[in-house]
């Protein structure tokens, strides 16, 4: 029997919580016996749901941090919230990882002040995986960093393709610089010195890839700076949204358009899977000493499930430990 991986989950974070929180457990649990939980959160909300399930154990936390509460200073000031309790459970070695659907600059903050960085690493990068038609796509930052230097571009590029290689089964991950076109040339200052930087110190860079790349399968990590890299994925979620509202529309417009959306109902709900962030459960924050996910605020107990699923994948494939050994090797060169 595989080794048991502890995952300590925030239960009071999300527009859904705790409900989603207790039920995307009890769905993990139920699915994966080689995953325990220790559920982070008010104690009237905790114990009772621990006392009741095998392999969750509840860790009483008094605070709350709200979605509109300034990040930072939540975490500095609420230091018994279930986001930071959640973070320092994985410091003290008590949880291997840390899956919230809280606030996400909360999460950020607790996870580089808590948790704490790998040596070396300057920033770490929030990353999501993009559903390309034929093979996923890690973009990443998306959020974590709006302001970026070049030189932390390098390590998001080296970050995502450890995740993409240790998680996805990428053999030789493909590393593109978000532009707006595909010639070393092209771009901003900015990204001059990114595409330089990159093409000198990451042997897996592929050079530049424009917006219309990240859904092809063109490359396996896009990386950019946090600040665009959130205004690309909420582009996408809503372009993602909008055509599925179409394509209900033209469904539910005729009788004989509704005997077709009831013949191909079973495929749209498949397409409709691949498309949705809940497959994935969260982002991963590549980076810190541990593994760190962060759903949507939104996140359903699916959603919460798939990401105490892949907190439990990242810990396994040991993630944190390959980017701190990679990076030791590139430091080396």
């Amino acid at each position: 029997m595989a080794e048991l991986v502890t995952i300590a989950v925030d239960v009071m974070g999300g527009d859904n919580a705790p409900a989603a929180a207790l039920e995307g457990i009890e769905r993990a649990l139920a699915e994966n016996p080689n995953i325990r939980v220790i559920a982070c959160g008010l104690p009237e909300v905790v114990q009772p749901f621990a006392a009741s399930h095998e392999r969750c154990e509840a860790q009483p936390a008094s605070e709350v941090i709200a979605m509109d509460e300034h990040p930072a200073n939540a975490v500095r000031r609420k230091k018994d919230s279930s986001i930071v309790v959640g973070c320092r459970l994985v410091k003290e070695g008590r949880a291997q990882g840390f899956f919230s659907a809280g606030s996400t600059g909360a999460c950020l903050s607790a996870a580089t002040l808590v948790v704490g960085r790998i040596k070396g690493i300057k920033r770490p990068a929030l990353g999501q995986i993009l559903p390309g038609y034929g093979k996923p796509t890690l973009l990443l930052d998306v959020g974590a960093n709006a302001d970026c230097k070049p030189e932390y571009l390098v390590q998001f590029g080296l970050m995502g393709a450890v995740y993409m290689r240790q998680l996805m089964g990428v053999a030789s991950p493909k590393v593109g610089l978000l532009n707006i076109g595909e010639e070393p040339e092209k771009g901003s200052e900015f990204a001059l010195e990114c595409h330089q930087q990159l093409a000198q110190h990451l042997s897996a860079f592929g050079g530049n890839a424009e917006g219309r790349d990240l859904l092809n399968g063109s490359f396996d990590v896009v990386v950019t700076d946090g600040f665009t890299g959130n205004v690309v994925l909420k582009t996408v979620e809503g372009a993602s949204k909008t055509l599925f509202k179409y394509i209900k529309d033209v469904f539910m417009s005729s009788p004989k358009t509704k005997v077709g959306a009831l013949l191909v109902k079973a495929d749209l709900a498949e397409v409709k899977a691949k498309l949705s962030p809940d497959t994935y459960g969260g982002a991963p924050l590549l980076g810190v000493k541990g593994a760190v996910l962060v759903g949507h605020g939104s996140s359903g107990a699916e959603a919460i499930a798939n990401g105490i699923a892949k907190a439990a994948e990242t810990v396994q494939a040991d993630v944190a430990g390959v980017i701190a050994a990679t990076l030791g090797e590139e430091d080396a060169r």
